[in-house]
């Protein structure tokens, strides 16, 4: 059962941890508008409130939950230490243990906060946020692929010498299906036109059915077709895997890999950071409490530094290992996790250490 106590340390901790991210928002907007400042001038201003800040603001502040959770705890706990809280609460009675159960409680929260808003509600709106900077900022869309070519179920090999995004239109179409690894049918056309979800439509085209050995032709001019691909499978953008909600995100994964594509790292460093994300929240609230229980010389200012430290060096460290799963040096699971791993270990030493 949570007790007054309890709730005086959340309420701390949440306030703290919420006025630390409006903080650092406010500087964030001033910078941005600095940076960008040409294109908000160029684009209309309801697009740049509601198109990109309302959207930008919460993803800004999601993909840096760990700092501000670590930088909460390090300020609110180095004050109730400063001001003899901590040892009059550890005095009463209350142990190390059991003081540390309201923390992990707040850390509970801002977890699942943080993974419903990573997984559910800034996909869509990381959708508006993207095509506003496409189109205002630099346009990192990409529209056009050559040479594409990918299994998109098993025994069926599809083939376009071009993709055009803008007019959703593939030119050299060919589509081969195999049984025992032996060519069945191959539909080839001069161009495919892509309608909505997996209809398409060819135009120009030629069927050919091998039955034995015999060979049955038919051609046509246009004909409309379910062919399980979209041109999201094969034309990545950079930001594409900020767009997928978990469940699509893994989705799409699964469907790639079983379609042969090389080119998903991205969104599968993407998925295992949001699981990762959700864990540090615990691990560096741990470190924090435990760095800043006790009264220092240096007072709050040494605790504070400290805290920015580690805090930057966790974000460095994920950063270098998410480019290792990139390189394929390691797996993305493996790569995401190994920050916390070692920052797990940090936290249990600082934890019985400041326990004694």
């Amino acid at each position: 059962m949570l007790k007054k106590l309890d709730w005086y340390i959340i309420r701390k901790f949440l306030g703290t941890y919420i006025f630390a991210i409006i903080l650092i928002l406010a500087i964030t907007i001033m910078f941005d508008i600095n940076e960008k400042l040409d294109a908000f001038t160029k684009a209309p201003l309801d697009a740049t409130i509601f198109d990109y800040f309302l959207n930008f603001l919460p993803y800004f502040a999601n993909q840096f939950s760990p700092l501000f959770t670590f930088i909460a705890v390090i300020f609110f706990t180095s004050k109730l230490a400063d001001n003899s809280e901590i040892i009059a609460m550890l005095s009463s009675g209350v142990s190390f243990r059991r003081l540390l159960l309201p923390y992990m409680v707040s850390a509970a929260v801002i977890a699942t906060s943080s993974y419903v808003l990573s997984a559910y509600i800034i996909p869509p709106a990381n959708i508006e946020r993207i095509e506003y900077t496409n189109t205002y900022v630099k346009n990192k869309r990409v529209d056009y692929g050559s040479n594409i070519q990918m299994q998109i179920a098993p025994g069926q090999i599809a083939y376009m010498s071009r993709f055009d995004n803008t007019i959703k239109t593939g030119y050299k179409f060919s589509l081969e299906s195999f049984e025992d690894k032996k060519l069945v049918s191959r539909l080839t056309a001069q161009s495919i036109k892509w309608d909505t979800l997996y209809r398409w439509q060819v135009r120009d085209y030629m069927i050919r059915d091998f039955i034995g050995d015999r060979e049955y032709i038919k051609s046509g001019k246009r004909l409309d077709t379910i062919i399980t691909i979209e041109p999201r499978d094969f034309l990545i953008s950079k930001n594409d895997h900020e767009t997928m909600t978990t469940p699509q995100l893994k989705e799409y994964i699964s469907r790639q890999k079983e379609r042969g594509v090389a080119n998903i790292k991205s969104f599968e460093i993407e998925h295992e950071r949001r699981y990762a994300m959700c864990a540090a929240a615990f691990i560096l609230t741990v470190i924090g409490m435990s760095l800043s229980s006790k009264k220092v010389k240096g007072g709050m200012g040494m605790n504070i530094g400290i805290g920015l430290v580690l805090s930057f060096s966790y974000i460095l460290f994920s950063t270098v290992t998410s480019t290792f799963a990139i390189s394929g040096y390691t797996s993305p699971l493996i790569a995401m996790w190994i920050p916390n791993f070692v920052y797990s270990i940090i936290a249990i030493v600082l934890y019985f250490k400041a326990s004694r």
